[in-house]
């Protein structure tokens, strides 16, 4: 059987292109990828670390209250204080939580007992919910070796192979 390499995008919903990429991009550092006029017509796409959002327009997103995505980030505390700066709730439980106490009993924050990961989750102006956790210890292979993600995400680029995206007059799908 073949093995998953990466989790390459995820697709959330959305009602508003313009304000999605404004707070994604303020808050959470994205960056919008030109995937040339057909396909920006089609969604919006942005690159969040090593990942990609695709983001789909709909007049009425539906945001289920336990479904979310996480999102590694680099700096705890400056996070925190990023989010603080721009009056984004955070808060420690989740729809998905089990109990009240798990994580801790801050109401805003949670450090898990296994790992030590520390955990936030926030809204988007949607109501989509990401789950932000950091790993103060990093990453390590099945061998206890030290593994670095890549070094400079925003230099990573998947290729397009020639003829593959519709021409800008072509037809739309």
């Amino acid at each position: 059987m073949p093995s998953v390499k990466l989790i390459h995008h995820v697709n959330v919903q959305i009602s508003d292109r313009a304000r999605t990429r404004a707070w994604y991009e303020k808050v959470l550092g994205a960056e919008f990828l030109d995937r040339g006029p057909a396909l920006n017509r089609r969604q919006l796409q942005l690159r969040i670390g090593t990942g990609e959002i695709h983001f789909t327009e709909t007049p009425r997103p539906v945001a289920v209250p336990s479904s979310h995505f996480a999102l590694e980030v680099d700096d705890w505390d400056a996070t925190l204080s990023r989010l603080d700066e721009l009056g984004i709730p955070r808060v420690r439980t989740s729809a998905a939580s089990t109990g009240t106490n798990i994580g801790g009993t801050d109401p805003q924050q949670g450090r898990r007992e296994d790992s030590g990961e520390h955990y936030t989750y926030i809204n988007d102006p949607d109501g989509n919910l990401i789950e932000l956790v950091h790993h103060p210890l990093g990453l390590e292979d099945s061998q206890g070796k030290k593994v670095e993600v890549a070094h400079d995400p925003r230099g990573l680029r998947w290729t397009q192979l020639p003829g593959v995206v519709e021409p800008a007059a072509g037809p739309r799908p």
